[in-house]
Formats: structure tokens, C-alpha cells, sequence
């Protein structure tokens, strides 16, 4: 009985609360601020998919610690080092753009609230997919060139900032005055996030990939250059052809028509499950009622 006492005696001490004083309150509210800030700019930049490489790293070294893999976790622990300096080195841009967004940013205002607005990268509706659709084949109707990047999961705020913000309802009438020859807009791509038009004359990064065909002209491998580093959908319209091209994952489909389209775009949405089964069951209703 003694044994247990003291065992229930010594499992509490080490689940005691110590004393919280008001600097240790300080320190927390300071932290969660710095915390919660530093996710919030990692999921804008493309500093995203590294921390999931991140983690991926780190799941290997917990397996090569488990099992004791000596050659693996020599290699993890002598490369963090260089690792950490070449990070500095290759976000650069994205440290620097934070540092200046931190000084710009109301501190007080960040700290009384934490509302984000509407999710920035909501996925965009079947009126929008239209529009898409219709705006596309009527520039590759008039052989017009056109580079239009559906921002998916992946944020393109860094190629956003490199043209004309706009943020406007998507509409063909619009996307088709975009890109009117010897206008302001229509030179460079335009960035599409959810239902609205969100910039246009962005510069994108092109494709270094050298097995890409020596016809391709610069639209075309800024288009796959895009998808290379994001998972952006992307839709290339040929000036001298008329043609129109989807880019994603780093890949080329070429001469695709409006039922090709509109099925990627369709997948794009990644519409639910539910909302599927809502629409199948709206549209089980409607041909029963044509039926009677």
C-alpha cells in the first residue's frame, strides 16, 4: 500500500503545475504570435512544400533511429548544417519579403485578432468553369495568345506580386479583353484563385527542361515552367496556331478541345463526395419529372 502511495505521490509531483507569473504570460502570448504568424506565411510562399519535405526527412530519421541505421543518421546530422544555410540561401526573396510585410504589417491589430477572410484558394465555381471554357475558344478562334494559371493548392502569391493586380470576377468578356492585342494587360499570364481574376502581366518562371520540343516558343515553356513548381493548372493558347494547350505537373497536353478541357477543369474543383451525390440526385429528380 505504501508502495502505491508513493508511486501515486511521485507520478503527481512530476504532473504538478508549476507557478505561472505574468512574464511567463508575456512569453507565451509572444510566442503563439510568432508561431502562428510564421505557419500562416509558410502556407502563402512556396516554403510549403519544403516543410513537407521537411517532415519526410524527419520521419527518416526517426526510422533510422528506431533501428539503429548508423550510416543514415550520420548523414542527417552532418548535412542539418549545410541544409540550414542553404535554405537562408535559396528563400532569400521570401525572408526578405516577411521582414518588410512584419514592418508593414499593425502589430496591435494582429495581436487582437486572427481572422483570415475568405479562403484564398477556395475552389471556383461551374459559372467561373464556363467562362474559362468559353473565354479559351474564342481566343484560339482568333489565334490570340493566352497564358491563364488556375492557382490550385499551391499559392502563386510571389508570381501574383510580378503584375497588375486586378481582383476581379472572372468573366470571359474579360478574359478575352486581356489579352486583345497592343492593350496594356495581355502581355504575360494571367492568375486565376478561385472566382476571381486576381492579377494579370504576371512574369512566370520558364521551363529549363531540354527534352521539350525546339518548336515551343516562350509562352509555352512558361506555361509548363509554372507547373513545374506549383500544382497550378495552366492553359496555353498558341498565337500562331490557335491551338490550345494544358500545362500541369510539368507536363504538356497539346490540341485538346472543350470536352478535354472542361473535364480537367472539372477534377480542378475537387468537388465533394456529398455534393456530387446532391447533384446526381437533383439530376435523378429532373429526369423523373421529364419522364412523367
Amino acid at each position: 500500500m505504501d508502495s502505491i502511495s508513493n508511486f501515486i505521490y511521485n507520478y503527481l509531483i512530476w504532473l504538478s503545475i508549476p507557478d505561472i507569473t505574468v512574464t511567463d504570460v508575456i512569453e507565451i502570448m509572444i510566442l503563439a504570435f510568432l508561431i502562428y504568424h510564421l505557419v500562416k506565411w509558410v502556407k502563402t510562399t512556396r516554403a510549403w512544400s519544403l516543410v513537407k519535405g521537411l517532415v519526410v526527412v524527419m520521419a527518416f530519421w526517426l526510422i533510422a533511429v528506431i533501428f539503429e541505421l548508423n550510416v543514415v543518421i550520420w548523414i542527417i546530422t552532418n548535412t542539418i548544417s549545410v541544409g540550414i544555410i542553404a535554405l537562408i540561401v535559396v528563400f532569400q526573396p521570401e525572408f526578405r519579403k516577411a521582414l518588410e510585410q512584419l514592418g508593414q504589417r499593425n502589430i496591435v491589430r494582429s495581436i487582437i485578432t486572427f481572422d483570415d477572410t475568405k479562403e484564398k484558394n477556395e475552389k471556383f465555381s461551374d459559372h467561373t468553369l464556363n467562362e474559362i471554357v468559353r473565354a479559351t475558344f474564342e481566343l484560339a478562334r482568333t489565334k490570340t495568345g493566352a497564358l491563364i494559371v488556375i492557382e490550385e493548392d499551391t499559392p502563386l502569391n510571389d508570381f501574383e506580386s510580378t503584375g497588375i493586380y486586378l481582383d476581379s470576377i472572372t468573366s470571359s468578356e474579360l478574359l478575352i479583353n486581356i489579352f486583345e492585342h497592343n492593350t496594356p494587360l495581355h502581355d504575360g499570364a494571367v492568375i486565376l484563385r478561385g472566382n476571381r481574376i486576381v492579377a494579370a502581366t504576371c512574369y512566370l518562371p520558364l521551363s529549363d527542361n531540354m527534352q521539350l520540343s525546339k518548336d515551343l516558343g516562350t509562352r509555352h515553356r512558361a506555361g509548363i515552367g509554372i507547373s513545374e513548381v506549383s500544382d497550378s493548372l495552366t492553359i496555353i493558347i498558341s498565337e500562331e496556331t490557335g491551338k490550345v494547350s494544358l500545362a500541369k505537373g510539368g507536363k504538356l497536353i497539346r490540341n485538346i478541345d472543350g470536352d478535354y478541357l472542361r473535364s480537367k477543369l472539372t477534377d480542378a474543383q475537387k468537388k465533394t463526395t456529398e455534393a456530387k451525390k446532391i447533384k446526381l440526385w437533383k439530376g435523378r429528380i429532373k429526369n423523373e419529372r421529364q419522364v412523367d
